[in-house]
């Protein structure tokens, strides 16, 4: 990956906001990604498939439900920029942070969604 590449990958607001709560998080589903960003879910499944096709996440299924986490294979100095970048803006995820925390722990969250 080039650093032209991963600014291009994450020049959209949303992207930006569904990988850092992945990194956050370590691994979500699509569903839980709709209800922390408060939109929909064919937006948030495009934005998805871009940070996907970027080589920014991967993908796991588990029955008909897709679950997202960071590429493991990604550089190092790509991790350290995304790490960086979600210490600095917590603040700015706090919204997207607090509506996927009304979803309860993670197995209320599966259930309730997945």
């Amino acid at each position: 990956m080039t650093p032209p590449a991963l600014f291009k990958c994450l020049s959209d607001e949303t992207r930006v906001r569904a990988a850092l709560l992945v990194i956050q998080e370590g691994e979500l589903c699509v569903c839980e990604l709709v209800f922390a960003l408060n939109d929909s879910q064919p937006k948030v499944s495009r934005h998805l498939a871009q940070l996907r096709a970027c080589g920014l996440l991967v993908d796991r299924r588990k029955g008909q439900w897709v679950y997202y986490s960071l590429n493991p294979d990604l550089p190092s100095w790509v991790q350290k920029i995304l790490q960086t970048t979600l210490q600095a803006n917590t603040e700015w995820l706090k919204q997207d942070q607090a509506r996927l925390d009304q979803m309860g722990d993670r197995p209320v969250r599966v259930a309730s969604c997945c």
